[in-house]
């Protein structure tokens, strides 16, 4: 029996009832190898700085990449250095002061009430 047909049969209804026979032993040291895979890349990418991580990623490192020629036209964007902090707030605050009686700006597909 396909997955699609016992799937099909198990929402319409027509089985009522499985058993699934499994191996207990070999899904538990299954299991134990997939936690220890993901306790030892969590601790792999933690143990790397964000500094570490960036000097990964030079130039000659994508060369391989489909992107890298417009990466290089557009390399003014990129950024040499990571920033140690956040950009100082320099208080520009971005408004559109509506003159009374105009219409939304922003039309829905909906009425608006």
């Amino acid at each position: 029996m396909s997955w699609k047909r016992f799937a099909r049969d198990l929402h319409d209804g027509r089985i009522e009832q499985i058993c699934i026979l499994s191996d207990v032993e070999r899904m538990k040291s299954e299991a134990e190898e997939l936690k220890q895979l993901v306790t030892e890349g969590a601790d792999a990418l933690s143990a790397k700085s964000k500094k570490e991580r960036f000097d990964e990623q030079s130039w000659d490192s994508l060369k391989s990449s489909p992107l890298y020629e417009v990466l290089r036209e557009y390399k003014d964007v990129l950024q040499d250095e990571i920033p140690a902090e956040l950009p100082q707030d320099k208080g520009v605050q971005h408004e559109i002061d509506l003159v009374p009686g105009t219409k939304y700006c922003v039309t829905r597909q909906w009425p608006l009430p």
